[in-house]
């Protein structure tokens, strides 16, 4: 079984823990805000996700940070080993679209991933309406891939994105082995 590591990174209050739970398919947590203290990690079983996995099943762990900058010197052991990012904002709000700048410096350029190790979600709260196509971000977040989330229009739509990029990031953690074998051989 491959386990595979993605972090859930964001400003407070943007919806990454309700984002990871209905992406997990998991019940916890569900109903008044709680911010998530340091971190909180998601386990769940997929398997044959990947039609090229040769029947391999893969654990993924969603870990859902907290967005509190006071948990800022835990940062470093939390992408420790991490194949991917999730950021999380909510797009309303100002401050937000300045936060997110950060986020991905420090949890994708710091850690040198790439950007297709990266995924962006505009997560509009319930009764807000979003408006997907007003949204400029500035470089290089512009080249990252945006999905807009809304658990109240099109939940699936949101599913079927994250399992894409799943599918990008197993596809990217079984080259990476197969380069480590194949340097072991030579």
């Amino acid at each position: 079984m491959l386990k595979v590591k993605i972090l859930f990174v964001g400003p407070s209050e943007s919806g990454k823990s309700v984002l990871a739970n209905f992406l997990s398919e998991s019940t916890e947590g569900i109903g008044s805000y709680i911010p998530t203290q340091g971190v909180r990690i998601l386990e769940y079983e997929k398997p044959h996700i990947n039609e090229n996995s040769k029947g391999t099943e893969y654990r993924f762990e969603l870990w859902d940070c907290g967005g509190d900058r006071k948990f800022e010197t835990c940062w470093p052991a939390l992408m420790k080993d991490s194949h991917g990012v999730v950021i999380v904002f909510n797009p309303d709000l100002p401050s937000h679209l300045k936060e997110i700048e950060t986020w991905y410096s420090c949890f994708v350029q710091q850690q040198q991933l790439l950007d297709s190790q990266c995924l962006l979600i505009a997560h509009h709260k319930p009764g807000s309406g979003g408006d997907a196509e007003s949204l400029t971000l500035p470089s290089p977040l512009n080249r990252l891939l945006l999905i807009h989330s809304s658990l109240e229009e099109e939940p699936e739509d949101i599913r079927m994105e994250f399992v894409k990029y799943l599918k990008n990031i197993i596809n990217l953690v079984n080259e990476n082995r197969d380069k480590e074998e194949m340097s072991i051989i030579t």
